[in-house]
């Protein structure tokens, strides 16, 4: 039987066993959309990546991103650990690579420790903010385990926002933030009012914690009960923040995981440019297992 071989890493993290999680399969000729969901579903994580050669030979891979039900257009921790990883194995060009996923092309640059070895990465998010449709308070308190009053609209309601892939933003306090938790029931009811049905409803709850941000993001109708670190959400999480003020740019330090025992760090930009304004974000990664898959 062939082998694929593939290495997990710990995402938007400087420790193994914290951050976010991540499986990368770094040579993916061979296998079928069939093949990459079900390895995706047996690891159980966010998120599993296909690296492939690129339809451009100026860019570095064609990137293929499964979650434990669906590909997904595009995501950030996959985008940031697979970039280290390529990184890692040599490949890029003085650590800036490009990255070909559904929603676009994304951008990987590359930091590196005193020793020059890779340590982490800054990608930058394939599409400018967008924004959608509204959510009510009660809606999002309801999918939270919040009451409406937990819910802060001074600064925006909750939305749906977008730099690749869509989410549903909410601020909410800092004490309901920690206490917070997905009621499954009530995602089905408010995801089946949504105009692209249940699946796509992914809710990213943020609290402002002095200089930085806690957040926590739930999907459980897509497998994803929390997630430790959602960098595409933060992405736009810190484009949306931006578009709430008259600043020509801004950056975010954004906490996410800490609830599930994986504490993650994040670093989130975002600057208005001739088409909207762009994000990126950035954090550390760490090597954690290699092995082979046999199919």
């Amino acid at each position: 039987m062939p082998a694929y071989p593939f290495v997990t890493l710990d995402v938007f993290t400087d420790q193994r066993f914290g951050g976010n999680p991540l499986a990368v399969f770094t040579d993916a000729r061979g296998l079928s959309d069939a093949d990459m969901q079900s390895l995706a579903a047996e690891f159980n994580l966010s998120e599993t990546t296909f690296v492939l050669p690129p339809e451009d030979p100026a860019h570095t891979a064609r990137v293929r991103i499964f979650n434990r039900t669906a590909e997904m257009p595009f995501a950030g921790h996959p985008s940031v650990g697979t970039g280290f990883v390529l990184a890692s194995q040599g490949r890029g060009r003085d650590g800036a690579l490009t990255l070909e996923v559904p929603a676009g092309l994304v951008e990987v640059e590359i930091a590196y420790d005193t020793a020059g070895a890779a340590a982490g990465g800054v990608i930058s998010a394939p599409r400018a903010l967008t924004l959608g449709e509204e959510l009510t308070a009660e809606a999002v308190a309801a999918c939270a385990s919040l009451a409406p009053a937990d819910v802060i609209v001074t600064a925006h309601r909750p939305v749906e926002a977008s730099v690749g892939v869509t989410f549903y933003f909410a601020e909410v306090t800092g004490e309901a933030l920690t206490r917070a938790a997905p009621d499954l029931a009530a995602f089905r009811r408010v995801g089946g009012e949504r105009p692209d049905g249940a699946a796509r409803l992914s809710l990213h709850l943020y609290a402002r914690d002095g200089d930085k941000i806690r957040a926590r993001m739930f999907a459980p109708l897509s497998g994803t009960i929390e997630d430790p670190a959602t960098g595409s959400a933060n992405a736009t999480l810190s484009a949306l923040l931006l578009s709430l003020s008259d600043d020509e740019s801004a950056s975010f330090d954004i906490v996410q995981g800490v609830e599930m025992g994986r504490p993650s760090r994040l670093k989130g930009t975002a600057r208005r440019a001739p088409d909207g304004i762009r994000a990126t974000i950035g954090g550390g990664c760490v090597m954690v297992l290699r092995g082979e898959a046999e199919l």
